[in-house]
């Protein structure tokens, strides 16, 4: 038995063979055989002449022609192939299969002209090298150290076949391209057996391949059906699955406890893992065919595995090389691994290496990736093969086997990390196969570990969002799978700069990704989680609106699980995203969500957040705080709780700590978030929400950025429910925030609106204004008080001397709920003064500052007085053009018509009373001005018997249309297909625009009129005021004329409807100059006891302006009918016209010429 192993191995080595070293090797036999024959002849004729002639000849020498001519060949062929390694070299790199950049590449079976090769193939769809000329060319010794790396690469693989010298037949037939195609494995095999000094010291990094595997092959081969394919040894316990294979039953059990569910042979899915019973026939055959054959298998040993065996990448445990599947494997393997690595760094034939690639990975699967393996192919030279095919493969087998391969290596040798980050264009080219599909090469980019500038240099993110948004093959084995990368590269760029971040976000969301990362929450590797949480935490930063779909996807309950078993850092990450989540712009969503959270998780998550909050960082404390904090809200929030009382200190803490002006910001912010209210983008809106509360008017400015609200008032049933809970959450948190400590925190508030940070002052104003305003919707505790002590001179200052208009309005809001008891108003009292200003500027766009102003001046007269206090803002001297007659306001300019027939045109706001235009189309004063009431056009009514309409283009006025009255205009009023006015006669002239007029009133002498929703109101000279319906013609006597002849008249000199209520204005003969009557009924409603003869009047929402012939104006309360100042326009002049304008600002024209503009102080 002993004979026979030599021969069984030399055959094991004459079967691995290719055609080409089968050829070679004929030819060295037959050169062989022809120098023993020539020897032999000699040697004959030696004998010969011995016999012949006796002792004293010396015996011949030994003649070896032919075979120092193949030793010769084959030198040149191994300096010829060291040449090459001159041309072919990058960066101290063989490159076998060298693709030019600039020139086409041919391959032309194989030939070498002169030390380089050319291969004929298809263009590459991939990156082709940099041409070696770009590269320093390495020197002879990095040449020779390259050489001696590859023979040590293969003689550590030497086994008992390399003393074997024996072979058996050839195939005869072989072609024509193999005989031309250069083999340096039988010139390396040449080599090893002239360099025995090197085969006595080489140890190998393999064990010898058994001698009994070589007796085990020399029997009868066994039926394949009595063969596990998996071991490739003879059944023990076969088993069948239902998908019809049998295999070995321990093999198969390997295989499922891998966490493999399929049929290795079918790749079928298999239902169940339990393996069924034994098949008993089977074996019984078995059994048979061994008794018949004398045939026993060697039996895989048990033992442990060595501990230099155990795996260093946590990514991915290789499986022991003494467990079943790998003990079958690897002893078949091990003779061809040599082999194909030498053909990978040696051979010039493209297909050739590529074949070998194939080869190793079979080999590298069969081994079970055992550490010599791993070892034999980490080598540089091994490496930068694998890299060459990258460059020039187009077979997307060989390219992704050779990405798996490196990627197998990387993940379990840092020496292969190193060799492949030596030369850029190796990356560079890993991220262009992966950008042109070849999805598997992004795990080979993450190993490399490049910084999120190169990826961003490398334009990455397309291609990662492409991998994670397709369907991965789960069955994959690879240390990591391409969408693990993916995630892990994508979670560094947007840890990156803030600016790219936020664009690869967009990307992100647009494609819709988002999705895809959410199912990574529940990734097997936490590395994996991390970076899924920390992505979707930057999506929602960057546009919240994906909070929603994130809301309803991800699995709250595995993150709660992870949240004992990570690190400080990774937690509060956690808490972060946790917090983000929950910022929905619906209150009973976010309740949900709080409950999953509060209840999900296998432990106790408040618990475990009060305990994380005590050794938490100070900037890290308020998010951890707000999350635990809502979480107890969820609970009665009357009751006593610890988590509560540990939530609020460390929000205190933070808002007095200066030192960390973060963690104050933060706390500062997270206390206005706890007020509950978010938009759809999950920004906070209580400072909006404060604003509403104000009373801030349609008409003003928008709000802006996340202050925006939707003024809309949906009253479904929905949304009030939706109201009604918000408005309960928003109870108990206020509760729960100023009852604690009997309002400490309105002291910590207080201390942030000292602060010069804006930001920090903005928070703490919203939160202490929100609080502030709660007392007075919460039952009173004595709560108010300490608020008031600690921030009403804060809100004082806030209201007097802030800039930011909205930042008085918060005040305001603030100082109102202090109205409500006797101390507070005692205490605002003392700040009236400084309030009354502010809060008059205020009431233009909130009702509240209204209504304070009320309440603080009811009572008092000084305070009335203080209140509506005017002066002048501009005047302009327009005498030149007569008496100003009429005034009136016209899309944003004021419109003055002069006794001359001049109409000028003035500015209004920063320009006020500046000039802008002056026309003269009347040839005769021009006595009146209507604007139409949809305000698109403008009436001029003149004493030259003419209307004219303008409109209004560029700032300038022009004349539309030109009417014909036949009649003297004055007191012009406009509907919208007629127009009223005052004739020189008796009467009212009503004129229609086609041309036709009718007098109403005919015996009356009409003073003044005043037009509302299809009533004419007339004041007459006797005192009469009618109503007149232009609808039927019917006329209606408000008050009855003077009847006595020797009465003294009393003319109703101006008119003014507003909110049902008719004003007519005359003079004070009777005790009153104004009377007021109910417009529907016609009864008296009140009058104001003015001693002036009123000559015009205007009304605004809260006073009455009345004009005199002697250049007075007096200003009279609306709501008390009481006096409260007196406007002196001039010395010698009448009030001719007045106006008012947004409700701020009054116009005043007198006789004298002047135009003046009052306002309030």
């Amino acid at each position: 038995m002993e004979e026979g192993r030599p021969a069984v191995a030399a055959m094991t080595l004459l079967s691995r063979m290719s055609d080409g070293q089968a050829t070679e090797l004929r030819e060295l036999e037959n050169t062989y055989e022809g120098v023993i024959d020539e020897n032999s002849r000699v040697y004959a004729g030696y004998l010969k002449e011995l016999l012949r002639s006796g002792d004293g000849i010396s015996p011949p020498e030994l003649v070896f022609p032919a075979l120092n001519g193949v030793e010769e060949e084959i030198n040149e062929m191994v300096d010829e192939a060291i040449g090459r390694g001159d041309i072919g070299s990058t960066n101290g790199r063989f490159n076998p299969i060298w693709a030019e950049a600039d020139q086409s590449t041919e391959f032309s079976n194989g030939e070498i002209n002169e030390g380089q090769c050319s291969y004929k193939r298809a263009p590459s769809l991939y990156p082709q090298r940099v041409p070696p000329q770009l590269f320093r060319q390495p020197s002879t010794e990095t040449i020779n150290n390259r050489k001696n790396i590859i023979l040590d690469a293969v003689q550590a693989f030497s086994s008992a076949e390399n003393s074997d010298e024996s072979s058996s037949d050839l195939e005869p037939d072989m072609g024509e391209e193999d005989r031309k195609r250069p083999s340096l494995r039988l010139k390396t095999e040449y080599q090893r057996k002239k360099q025995t000094s090197i085969d006595s010291t080489c140890s190998s990094d393999l064990s010898m391949i058994d001698d009994d595997k070589f007796l085990a092959s020399s029997k009868p081969a066994p039926p394949k059906d009595f063969v596990c394919p998996i071991t490739s040894n003879l059944f023990d316990d076969p088993v069948t699955l239902e998908t019809g294979q049998t295999y070995e039953r321990r093999a198969i059990q390997e295989w499922l406890e891998r966490g493999n569910m399929t049929c290795p042979i079918t790749r079928q899915k298999l239902h169940s893992s339990k393996l069924p019973k034994t098949n008993y026939v089977l074996k019984r055959l078995i059994a048979s065919w061994r008794e018949e054959n004398a045939y026993s298998t060697v039996t895989p040993s048990l033992r442990s595995p060595s501990p230099e065996l155990s795996q260093p990448n946590p990514l991915k445990r290789s499986p022991s090389p003494t467990t079943v599947i790998t003990k079958a494997c690897v002893d078949g393997a091990t003779g061809d691994l040599p082999l194909a690595i030498n053909t990978l760094c040696t051979s010039d034939v493209l297909s050739e290496a590529e074949m070998a690639v194939l080869q190793i990975e079979r080999l590298w699967r069969e081994s079970g990736a055992g550490s010599q393996v791993v070892s034999a192919l980490s080598k540089p030279a091994v490496v930068n093969g694998f890299v060459e095919i990258l460059f020039n493969s187009i077979d997307l087998q060989v390219l992704r086997t050779s990405v798996f391969l490196l990627s197998e290596l990387a993940s379990m040798d840092k020496l292969v990390i190193q060799t492949l980050s030596s030369a850029d264009s190796d990356v560079e080219c890993m991220a262009a196969l992966f950008k042109k599909g070849l999805a598997e090469a992004v795990v080979l980019i993450y190993l490399l570990h490049p910084s999120w500038e190169r990826l961003i240099e490398m334009d990455m993110v397309e291609a990662l969002l492409m991998v994670l948004k397709s369907r991965e093959d789960d069955s994959s084995i690879s240390c990591m799978k391409p969408k693990t990368a993916s995630i892990l590269l994508l979670q560094q760029i947007l840890a990156s700069d803030h600016k790219i971040s936020a664009d690869v976000v967009d990307v992100l969301i647009s494609e819709g990704v988002v999705e895809s990362i959410i199912w990574s929450l529940a990734a097997d590797l936490e590395e994996v989680r991390m970076a899924a949480i920390r992505i979707l935490v930057r999506c929602m930063e960057v546009d919240g609106n994906c909070r929603h779909v994130i809301a309803g996807k991800a699995k709250l309950e595995i993150i709660l699980e992870n949240f004992a078993t990570v690190g400080d850092m990774e937690r509060f990450e956690i808490v972060r995203f946790l917090f983000e989540l929950v910022k929905l712009d619906r209150r009973t969503y976010n309740e949900r969500l709080l409950h999953i959270i509060k209840d999900g998780g296998k432990f106790s998550t408040m618990h475990a957040l009060v305990v994380y909050l005590q050794t938490a960082l100070q900037d890290q404390s308020p998010i951890i705080a707000g999350l635990l904090l809502q979480l107890d809200i969820l609970v009665e929030p009357r009751k006593a709780s610890i988590y509560r009382e540990e939530a609020i200190d460390a929000l205190i803490s933070c808002l007095r700590n200066p030192d960390i002006n973060n963690s104050q910001l933060l706390a500062a912010e997270t206390i206005v978030s706890l007020h509950g209210r978010f938009s759809s983008s999950g920004e906070t809106v209580t400072r909006a929400s404060l604003l509403r509360r104000a009373g801030l008017k349609k008409t003003s400015r928008p709000l802006m950025g996340s202050d925006q609200i939707d003024y809309n008032q949906d009253n479904s049933d929905e949304n009030l429910e939706e109201d009604k809970v918000t408005d309960d959450w928003e109870r108990k948190m206020a509760y729960a925030l100023v009852s604690h400590e009997f309002g400490l925190l309105f002291e910590a508030l207080a201390e942030g609106l000292k602060s010069e940070h804006r930001d920090l002052f903005s928070a703490c104003l919203i939160s202490a204004s929100w609080l502030t305003y709660m007392l007075s919707i919460l039952p009173d505790t004595g709560l108010r008080g300490a608020a008031r002590v600690c921030l009403l001179k804060h809100f004082v200052l806030v209201l007097k001397s802030a800039d930011d208009v909205d930042d008085k309005a918060l005040a305001m809001l603030a100082l109102s709920s202090f109205m409500n008891d006797t101390e507070g108003m005692h205490d605002l009292t003392f700040h009236i003064k400084d309030m009354i200003k502010t809060l008059r500027e205020l009431k233009k766009s909130y009702v509240l500052a209204n209504e304070m102003l009320k309440h603080l001046c009811r009572g008092q007269e000084s305070c009335m007085l203080e209140m509506w206090n005017h002066q002048v803002k501009a005047q302009v001297d327009c005498s030149i053009h007569g008496e100003v007659l009429s005034i009136a306001y016209f899309k944003n300019r004021i419109i003055s018509g002069h006794s001359d027939g001049t109409i000028m045109v003035w500015g209004s706001g920063d320009k006020l009373l500046h000039q802008i235009q002056e026309t003269r189309e009347h040839t005769k004063a021009v006595t009146s001005l209507a604007v139409l009431q949809s305000g698109k056009k403008l009436f001029s009514g003149s004493v030259d018997k003419s209307v004219r309409v303008w409109s209004l283009h560029d700032g300038h006025i022009n004349c539309m249309e030109f009417h014909d009255t036949k009649d003297q205009v004055h007191n012009l009023n406009i509907a919208n297909n007629m127009a009223c006015f005052i004739p020189q006669g008796a009467g009212v002239k009503v004129l229609t625009w086609n041309g036709a007029s009718k007098i109403l009133n005919p015996n009356k002498s009409v003073k003044c009129l005043s037009l509302v929703q299809g009533k004419l109101y007339c004041g007459c000279s006797d005192g009469s005021i009618q109503e007149i319906d232009l609808a039927t013609g019917t006329l209606g006597t408000i008050q009855a004329g003077s009847k006595k002849l020797l009465a003294k008249a009393n003319p109703i000199n101006a008119l003014q409807v507003q909110d049902g209520l008719l004003y007519s204005a005359s003079t004070p003969l009777d005790g009153a100059a104004i009377k007021i009557w109910n417009a529907s009924n016609y009864s008296p409603v009140g009058s104001l006891p003015s001693i002036l003869e009123v000559r015009s009047m205007t009304i605004s929402s809260e006073l009455i302006y009345l004009g005199s012939k002697t250049g007075a104006v007096e200003v009279w309360s609306k709501e008390k009918l009481s006096r409260v100042g007196t406007l002196q326009t001039g010395n010698n002049c009448r009030v001719q016209c007045m106006t008012f304008i947004n409700d701020e600002l009054l116009l005043v024209g007198t006789s004298d010429g002047k135009l003046q503009a009052w306002g309030l102080i």
